[in-house]
C-alpha cells in the first residue's frame, strides 16, 4: 500500500497511460517553455495554462486538486515582490516591475502544476527509470532514489519520537499545553533534534550495510525498458515542435 506521503494517485486516465519517458519529457519542456516565453506575454500564458488545465482534467482527479496544491508557490513568489517598488529613483511604484511580478508569478504556478501532474501520474520508481533512460548520471538517480526512500524512514523516526513524547506528558487532554516556559520547549525540540540526526544516522549505516551485504553496487538492477512505440514517438516529437514554435513566436511578438 503507498505511504501517505507518497504523491502519486493511481489511475487509469489518459495521461497515466502515457509511458513515463514521455511523461518526464514532455514536463520538462513545458517547464522549459514557461521560462523561456517573455515577460508580458499574456496570451502565451493563457495558452499554456489551457494546456496544463485540460491535462489534468484528463486525470480524473479534478482541477481543484491541483491547484490546492499549487499554491505551495506563493511564498517563494514573493520573493519577487521588490520588483514591484524597485525604479532607478527608489523605491516608488514600478508598473514595469508589477508586470513582471505578475508574469514570474503566472510562470511558477504553471510550471508547479505541471510538477504535480508528473508526480501524481508517475509512480516513483518509473520516474528513475525514465530519469535513467534520459542518461542521467547514474550517481544522480541513485542519490535522488535514496534520498526520496530514506525521507518514509524520517518520518517514521519522528513519528515515533513524537509519540513517545506524548506518552511520557502525563496529561488527559492531547488539546492541553503541558511542559515549562518557552525556553524550556526550545531545549526539548533542541534535544529531539539532535536525538532524531544521531537514529537517523545510525539508521543509514544499518540500511547501507545491509544492502551491501546484499550485492548493492550503486545502481538499482531492473529489467530493460521496452522502445517507445510509434504513437508516442510521434506524440513527443509533435509536442516539443509546438514547444519550439510557441517560444519563437512569444520571443517574436513580445520579446
Amino acid at each position: 500500500m503507498p505511504h501517505r506521503l507518497e504523491p502519486y494517485r493511481e489511475g487509469n486516465s489518459p495521461i497515466h497511460s502515457l509511458d513515463s519517458r514521455v511523461r518526464v519529457v514532455m514536463v520538462l519542456v513545458f517547464i522549459l517553455v514557461c521560462a523561456l516565453v517573455p515577460v508580458g506575454a499574456w496570451a502565451v500564458y493563457i495558452l499554456l495554462l489551457a494546456l496544463i488545465l485540460s491535462a489534468e482534467l484528463l486525470t480524473d482527479l479534478g482541477i481543484a486538486y491541483f491547484i490546492k496544491r499549487s499554491l505551495m508557490v506563493l511564498p517563494f513568489v514573493l520573493a519577487a515582490l521588490p520588483l514591484v517598488f524597485s525604479t532607478p529613483h527608489g523605491i516608488q511604484f514600478n508598473p514595469a516591475g508589477l508586470e513582471r511580478f505578475i508574469s514570474i508569478a503566472l510562470k511558477s504556478w504553471i510550471s508547479v502544476q505541471a510538477a504535480i501532474l508528473l508526480a501524481v501520474t508517475t509512480p516513483f520508481d518509473q520516474l528513475l527509470l525514465a530519469l535513467r533512460a534520459l542518461h542521467l548520471p547514474r550517481l544522480l538517480v541513485a542519490v535522488i532514489g535514496l534520498m526520496w526512500r530514506y525521507l518514509f524512514v524520517m518520518v517514521d523516526e519522528v513519528t515515533h519520537m513524537m509519540l513517545a513524547r506524548a506518552a511520557r506528558s502525563g496529561s488527559d487532554n492531547p488539546a492541553r499545553r503541558t511542559g515549562g516556559t518557552v525556553v524550556w520547549r526550545a531545549r526539548v525540540t533542541g534535544g529531539m533534534a539532535g536525538g532524531l540526526l544521531l537514529r537517523s544516522l545510525d539508521h543509514s549505516d544499518r540500511v547501507y550495510h545491509a544492502m551491501l551485504s546484499r550485492g548493492y553496487d550503486g545502481e538499482v538492477r531492473t529489467l530493460p525498458q521496452p522502445s517507445l512505440t510509434t504513437a508516442n514517438r510521434w506524440l513527443l516529437a509533435g509536442f516539443i515542435l509546438f514547444a519550439i514554435f510557441l517560444v519563437a513566436l512569444s520571443i517574436l511578438f513580445w520579446g
